[in-house]
């Protein structure tokens, strides 16, 4: 296959072509649906697939890479060829996606001369040395070795950003001296600002946007009057953050017609085609004026929901899409089969604070320090220290927190705090009382001047304005849970674990619903299905059928602020999102 981009026109094969594509991530969606996914792409007319590249998820530590499950973005590529579908790759460095960091790697921070987005050494060096790794996996299929990979994107959206022109340059020139020879592109807003900070020469220039098709192609139209004309977000819903008032929703033949709009006038790329899941703790978060963290549902209300259904906007779309093709679409897959298998009683508990030694080994600290600084990313921190005389009243205060904290007299939850409410917490103790400080990261902000933020405790900790020296730091990654000490007896804490054990004859999708929980995460057979918090606006987690075992499957649930009533859970056949 040949691909390349003369004046205003993709031409294929030597011929015009019009690309009409949507957006799969595949380090949101499990392998095993890989497929389910691409044949409902081909059925609503789709010839291609867009994908970001997941640096923090490749390279979880230095030097140290994964290309396996579902980070192995070759097979992802190579079974969309299979299925008949061009591929588009945007592997960043950086590339928002509503992600922890934006898709940065933590650990990035923890270089004290580390500037990000920018011409910044210690940045080059790192971001380059992955670049060549990543595309030892992706270079062999661009299709001019015979692949599917027909562009690929720097950066992302960097006229919202910043305006190094070298740093753009930079990146160019060094997918270039990689071998990338398909044509290159970067997307941005929509104004004439984002085009002329965000665009460089040598790369053709898409914008970002879901609505309003002629306005918002105005400054395009302007500077670069016979250049290609595509939409590489076509955004068809949004993205929600716990505490929203519900889920963001798109109508749908609203929708569809944007979409006839912007084929009229060139190709486009849908935003999302399927969402899929924040697994884990890898959702990210908006900071502008207040911290907006992500929920770890990423449905979106695409094209097809979390788990991969057919909606009513695909079918729409799918109804414009049949105009613009000279061949009669495939026929739709069937939805996959959902299960729900009733009610689990979660009949042993573990203390968080009985296991800290079984979850991680403490480090000492005059003063607290963020999280980064003690060699992890994700999780929690928790901060302990002996207090060396009575307190009456005293007021507990942070310079600067990142997210949440819990603050314990021994073990009696006296306060919280949270980075948009007070920082400050009152309280009494006595000498020799246990001050515990439990810290949450929510997401590191994926987007704008705040990303660098760090976590945990990342200022000072005062007690009455004067500084407290002294603490005990338990890192909790949370990844590894096997070692907790369980009992039948539930300990009268509010920061505790909570097993069950439940039976499955065939495995299935399904959802989980913590009817009695607040706030916390949960694995399932040692695979964490993301964080829940009954604020909403989502209120089940999405259960994928390849985590689930026939026969017994083992279910933890960590609750951070204590359950009000029954611990049980259910497991449904439908999602609740809001």
């Amino acid at each position: 296959m040949t691909f390349e981009v003369r004046g205003k026109d993709f031409y294929k094969d030597g011929k015009p072509t019009k690309i009409i594509s949507g957006a799969v991530h595949y380090f949101r969606n499990m392998p095993d649906t890989w497929v389910d996914i691409f044949k409902k792409m081909k059925a609503m007319g789709l010839n291609c697939v867009e994908t970001y590249c997941a640096w923090n998820m490749h390279e979880k530590q230095p030097g140290e890479y994964d290309f396996t499950g579902n980070l192995d973005i070759a097979e992802f590529i190579r079974t969309a060829q299979k299925e008949g579908l061009m591929a588009i790759v945007r592997p960043g460095p950086y590339i928002c996606a509503e992600w922890e960091f934006g898709g940065l790697p933590w650990w990035i921070q923890c270089d004290d001369e580390m500037e990000i987005r920018c011409s910044n050494k210690a940045y080059i060096e790192k971001f380059d040395r992955y670049l060549d790794r990543l595309f030892e996996e992706i270079k062999p299929l661009l299709c001019t070795n015979g692949g599917n990979i027909i562009m690929m994107q720097l950066e992302n959206e960097y006229g919202y950003y910043g305006d190094d022109r070298e740093y753009l340059t930079y990146l160019r020139d060094g997918y270039i001296k990689r071998g990338i020879d398909v044509p290159l592109f970067t997307s941005d807003g929509t104004s004439m600002d984002n085009l002329l900070d965000g665009s460089v020469e040598g790369c053709f220039s898409t914008l970002n946007f879901g609505s309003r098709v002629e306005e918002n192609f105005k400054a395009h139209d302007e500077l670069c009057p016979d250049a290609p004309k595509m939409c590489m977000e076509m955004w068809n819903g949004w993205f929600d953050a716990w505490g929203d008032d519900k889920h963001h929703t798109t109508d749908a033949d609203v929708y569809a017609g944007v979409v006839d709009d912007m084929l009229k006038k060139g190709s486009v790329n849908m935003y999302m085609f399927i969402g899929g899941t924040n697994f884990g703790f890898t959702s990210g978060a908006n900071h502008y004026e207040t911290f907006a963290p992500d929920v770890t549902s990423y449905d979106y209300d695409a094209l097809l929901t979390e788990c991969g259904d057919v909606t009513e906007k695909y079918m729409k779309v799918r109804e414009v899409i049949s105009r613009y093709v000279d061949y009669e679409l495939p026929e739709v897959p069937a939805n996959r089969e959902k299960k729900a298998y009733g009610k689990v009683k979660l009949t042993e508990t573990a203390s968080l604070f009985d296991n800290l030694d079984n979850l991680s080994a403490p480090v000492y600290s005059d003063v607290p320090k963020c999280m980064e600084k003690y060699g992890y990313g994700y999780g929690f921190t928790c901060y302990r220290t002996t207090l060396n005389r009575d307190y009456n009243d005293v007021k507990l205060s942070f310079e600067s927190l990142g997210d949440r904290a819990q603050i314990y007299i021994n073990r009696d939850l006296v306060g919280i705090c949270y980075i948009n409410d007070s920082l400050e917490v009152q309280f009494s103790a006595k000498k020799g009382d246990e001050l515990t400080i439990l810290t949450e990261n929510m997401g590191r902000a994926n987007f704008g001047a705040k990303m660098m933020r760090k976590k945990g405790i990342a200022g000072r900790c005062l007690l009455d304005k004067k500084i407290h020296f002294g603490w005990k730091v338990y890192p909790l990654p949370m990844d590894n849970l096997q070692k907790l000490s369980y009992t039948a007896e539930k300990p009268d804490e509010k920061s505790l674990f909570y097993k069950g054990r439940f039976t499955v004859e065939k495995a299935n999708d399904t959802f989980l619903k913590l009817q009695s929980f607040t706030k916390g995460f949960v694995t399932i057979n040692s695979f964490n299905i993301g964080r829940y918090w009954e604020i909403g606006p989502q209120q089940t987690l999405y259960v994928p059928a390849s985590i689930l075992r026939e026969g017994e499957n083992e279910i933890v649930v960590f609750e951070s602020d204590g359950i009000k009533g029954e611990a049980e859970i259910e497991f449904c056949d439908k999602p609740v999102l809001g």
